[in-house]
């Protein structure tokens, strides 16, 4: 099993910058796929960014140039890194890691006053 812990979330004004972490703990047999999701009010989740097993990263065109994703293998963990936060990123946001199945983490809420 594995276990994934978000950190960082909070409230933050427009324009400003959080960064969120993620931790990974249980059996982790290689270096995986991660990445982040969020959800707003009302709304489906969505991908945000994930980053490959080699480091590659990727990100939806909602927030492309404004977050970055980033890992550090020797700590299993994945960090999201988001400047210039617009009110429309209001949102819980979650961690995953792709090991045989999907793993979620619990998730941490974000929220961008204007």
């Amino acid at each position: 099993q594995v276990q994934l812990v978000e950190s960082g979330g909070g409230l933050v004004q427009a324009g400003g910058s959080l960064r969120l972490s993620c931790v990974a703990s249980g059996i982790i047999t290689s270096i995986n796929p991660m990445g982040w999701f969020r959800q707003a009010p009302g709304k489906q989740r969505e991908w945000v960014a994930t980053i490959s097993n080699g480091g590659v990263p990727n990100y939806a065109e909602s927030v492309k140039g404004r977050f970055t994703i980033s890992r550090d293998n020797t700590k299993n963990t994945v960090t999201l890194q988001m400047n210039n936060l617009k009110p429309d990123d209001t949102a819980v946001y979650y961690c995953n890691m792709l090991q045989g199945r999907l793993y979620w983490g619990q998730g941490t809420q974000v929220t961008v006053s204007s």
